[in-house]
């Protein structure tokens, strides 16, 4: 084969994440990154719409094939993960007719799509996995810390092998590999039940008032275009729209809080998600033979979230935005699936 051209695909209930990986005859790579916030519980019936889109912006028309990973059969729209899964395969069939597609499996294997759509749940929630192959190629014994918006995975490799305790969401979530916790749409009400206002402690509204992306544009850990989610009032995203929205959580407002206030809310939410995340990057470390020596290797929306955890335990930090750019490891799984599917492809031919 000359050239070969493939698209990896996370699709994800809140954001569609894409990647095209190109390898030219003479041996070139290049690369380039999609990302489109898509609610799939709102407007399910418009996925194969926006995966079209998104695969315009990457020149899907000229693809080989696509690897396809996920974790939006989760989403509440679909009653059970069968059928989550089985819609996002028929969407992307629809929407890429004469592409081959390889879902990527639980165990790491890419699969033929009509094999695939016989065992639905061997794919259901596998974005993790395509990340942490690619990751063990190029640091075979590390743990990876991928910090998202959403959630926040922690998954073992030693000798390029994943070593993990869980492979289901549920499983992940019970060995701490898997935490709910991310810097985007997380509410600070599941971080914190109660947070320090002028000297005393306040316990926080349980609605959906404001979302960590407000505290982290306070407090200038991202910009207002990081901000990729929709606000919980609709409004703008503006250190001071931030602020409004934080206030409430304590049912309060700006006129009750000042901006010294709510920039102190905001360095103690910051405090309490990185001892959530660090609670469970300790549970792993637990189960693993020399785990405190094992590098972390740091990724996602929220790499700066887990360097300072990784700083804090004391472990040795792998950045992998500085190694292979930011913007390929904001969407790592999505960059990882096209790689390995390009891999298998090219090994195949030879």
């Amino acid at each position: 084969m000359d050239s070969l051209k493939t698209i990896g695909w996370d699709i994800g209930g809140a954001n569609i994440k894409a990647a095209a990986f190109c390898r030219g005859k003479e041996g070139s790579v290049e690369s380039k990154v999609a990302v489109r916030p898509f609610e799939i519980w709102r407007e399910r019936k418009n996925l194969p719409a926006a995966l079209a889109e998104t695969g315009d912006a990457l020149g899907a028309s000229d693809t080989n094939a696509m690897a396809v990973t996920m974790t939006a059969e989760l989403s509440d729209t679909f009653l059970t993960k069968r059928e989550g899964v089985l819609f996002i395969f028929d969407a992307m069939a629809n929407a890429f007719p004469l592409t081959p597609i390889h879902p990527l499996s639980l165990a790491g294997d890419f699969v033929q799509f009509c094999e695939a759509r016989l065992r639905p749940l061997d794919f259901a929630a596998s974005n993790w996995v395509a990340g942490a192959l690619y990751v063990a190629l190029r640091h075979p014994t590390c743990i990876l810390l991928d910090v998202g918006g959403t959630t926040t995975d922690i998954i073992p490799i030693r000798d390029g092998r994943i070593v993990s305790r869980g492979t289901t969401d549920m499983e992940r979530l019970t060995s701490g590999e898997l935490v709910y916790s991310g810097i985007m749409r997380t509410n600070p009400n599941t971080i914190a039940g109660e947070v320090p206002i002028a000297g005393r402690m306040c316990r926080v509204a349980a609605e959906y008032f404001t979302v960590m992306a407000d505290v982290y544009l306070i407090l200038g850990f991202i910009s207002a275009e990081a901000y990729t989610c929709p606000t919980p009032d609709g409004r703008a995203r503006t250190p001071g729209a931030a602020r409004e929205r934080l206030a409430r959580l304590v049912c309060a407002d700006v006129e009750m809080l000042n901006e010294d206030q709510t920039l102190k809310l905001a360095r103690y939410l910051f405090e309490k998600q990185l001892q959530q995340l660090t609670d469970a990057l300790r549970q792993v470390l637990s189960g693993l033979e020399n785990g405190y020596q094992m590098p972390l290797a740091v990724a996602g929306a929220g790499t700066f979230l887990a360097a300072e955890l990784g700083r804090r335990v004391g472990m040795t930090i792998l950045d992998l935005g500085r190694e292979w750019g930011e913007e390929a490891v904001s969407a790592l799984p999505a960059m990882a699936a096209a790689y390995l599917l390009a891999e298998k492809i090219a090994g195949e031919d030879s």
